[in-house]
């Protein structure tokens, strides 16, 4: 489909919300004329209120004139001055797809690329044009993926999908708008009713009586519905403004392969997806790792490190890449199936640029190092940059786990300060268990079913489990407040604590297996604490 086609879709599409709601206009006022045509009385007059109070929802719909202005995602604005050479290679990928460069770059903490334009009129005149660029891409890609990457927003603007995007998004917006507003309207009722029937309630009980459920079911009904029925066109509305958006895609893909190289856009588009899901693991475990003990990653850092874990876990990058999606990510998404987009990419001829741009795309940079540092002041909350900064992964994860078991409330620590009426503490525990009080104190500790009805035995197996885990942080957050443990860090595997000059007592080769074999014996059918109290400090040991 041309660009003239889509431009009539999207109008048609656009013209048919204005269809839709002087539709509902008309009949709401068909609806006065017929009520106050069979008389006039108080039920004339609620639906007269009832019909201009839906209609202002509606109205406000048609009046929204103006397609939205986008707000600048949060990033570094680059200038030609700022960095050379990222924009001589815009310029260079623009001219090869026979189009305009964009007119600002904007480098953003995301895994993504995108392109928009502000254009006049509906899209019927061009508008300025703007780069986003996530640092994360450049970390992880090489410049010749990279290329590829920009060489495929470029096409978009080569095919005039941003121009006619304005039509999409004023409809999509305007849409939105009108539903929110039906179940705005619908919230507000049914939180009128029920503070109107709480009163009641509380009447009724003050007169002694028995207080009625509250039970707002069927309110504000009359919004719901018209709110479904904007909710049926904006489902048709996206589906069809949607279909030819895939089309648009793998046009921009062969776009790419023919100005980057069909290697270099089938591996960027292998890439992405294991970025992506790097990215969201990378900034979940590591660069958020310290926010509990109030702790930043070093300066430069938060966005720095995803570069160690991409390095330190190349085999299983190597296996995303391999596990490509075969679905779209939803029935509104505009990006066909990533794995068919590959397919379709490299079934092309080969063209010899195997080899081309296979340096890291951050290079691109005038001073990487900076613009990391730069980036954390531009994306993340004030509240974030107040922190102090750790000396480095390892100082960040002591003071993480620290934290982390200073705070620790297990169902045992719970269990144990109820069955006692005294603070839960490592040694209030094993003064219960040499006491033989560890089953009693097991059964209140949150139980299914199966273990609360089971005896003996069996419950001891039980809760077995969940004892061995609570006991262990409970050990674990004591040998912490005396500082006789650390962590290892490590870009490859979970965090795994180090207990240094333990073990001695046992014939085990490690700390860790004494600790192991220490906690079993605790939570054994016959408690035994005595070797974990010779792993302890003489001050719990004697407690």
């Amino acid at each position: 489909m041309g660009a003239t086609l889509r431009a009539l879709r999207a109008l048609v599409l656009l013209l048919g919300f204005y269809l839709l709601s002087l539709v509902l206009l008309a009949a709401l006022i068909g609806i006065d004329v017929l009520v106050f045509s069979w008389g006039h009385g108080p039920l004339t007059l609620k639906v007269g209120i009832i019909t201009v109070l839906l209609a202002v929802p509606v109205v406000r719909g048609l009046l929204m004139l103006r397609t939205p202005k986008g707000e600048d995602p949060p990033g570094i604005p680059v200038t030609d001055a700022d960095e050379p050479r990222l924009w001589a290679l815009v310029r260079e990928l623009a001219t090869a797809a026979g189009t305009r460069a964009p007119h600002r770059i904007v480098l953003t903490g995301e895994v993504n690329a995108s392109v928009s334009e502000n254009p006049r009129l509906l899209g019927l005149f061009p508008g300025r044009r703007l780069l986003t660029l996530g640092v994360p891409l450049l970390i992880g890609l090489t410049e010749a993926q990279l290329r590829s990457v920009l060489a495929h927003e470029f096409g978009h603007f080569t095919g005039g999908d941003t121009r006619l995007s304005a039509l999409v998004v004023r409809g999509r917006v305007q849409i939105g708008r009108v539903i929110g507003q039906f179940h705005e309207r619908a919230d507000d009722k049914v939180a009128a009713d029920r503070a109107r029937q709480e009163r009641a309630s509380a009447k009724r009980v003050a007169k002694g009586k028995t207080a009625k459920q509250v039970n707002t079911a069927g309110v504000g009904a009359t919004y719901r519905t018209m709110a479904r029925i904007y909710t049926a066109y904006g489902k048709l509305y996206l589906r069809a403004s949607l279909s030819t958006a895939r089309g648009q895609e793998y046009a921009a893909d062969l776009a790419a392969a023919r100005i980057a190289g069909r290697d270099a856009t089938a591996s960027a588009l292998r890439e992405i997806p294991a970025l992506s899901a790097s990215h969201d693991f990378y900034v979940e475990s590591y660069a958020t790792l310290g926010l509990q003990a109030r702790l930043m990653p070093p300066l430069g850092e938060f966005f720095g490190g995803f570069g160690r874990l991409l390095t330190a876990r190349e085999a299983e990058l190597a296996e995303l890449r391999r596990e490509l999606p075969d679905e779209p990510a939803g029935p509104y998404d505009s990006h066909p199936p990533i794995a068919e987009r590959v397919r379709r990419i490299e079934a092309l001829p080969a063209d010899g640029r195997a080899d081309e741009a296979t340096g890291a795309a951050l290079a691109l940079l005038t001073d990487p190092a900076r613009t990391l540092a730069a980036l954390e002041d531009a994306v993340l909350v004030n509240r974030l940059l107040a922190y102090p900064r750790a000396a480095g992964w390892q100082e960040l994860l002591d003071a993480s786990m620290a934290a982390g078991l200073s705070s620790a409330q297990t169902p045992l620590h719970q269990a144990l300060a109820a069955y006692t009426g005294q603070p839960a503490t490592l040694a209030a525990l094993l003064d219960v268990i040499d006491d033989g009080r560890l089953w009693r104190l097991a059964e209140r500790l949150p139980l299914s079913e199966e273990a609360a009805a089971a005896k003996g035995r069996v419950f001891r197996e039980f809760v077995r489990p969940g004892l061995h885990r609570s006991l262990r942080t409970m050990v674990l957050a004591d040998f912490s407040s005396r500082s006789l443990l650390h962590w290892e860090f490590s870009w490859t595997r979970p965090a795994e604590v180090r207990l240094p000059g333990w073990g001695s007592e046992t014939t085990d080769d490690t700390p860790e297996a004494a600790l192991e074999a220490a906690l079993e014996a605790a939570i054994a059918d016959h408690p035994d604490t005595s070797p974990l109290r010779a792993l302890l400090p003489p001050a719990v040991q004697n407690a």
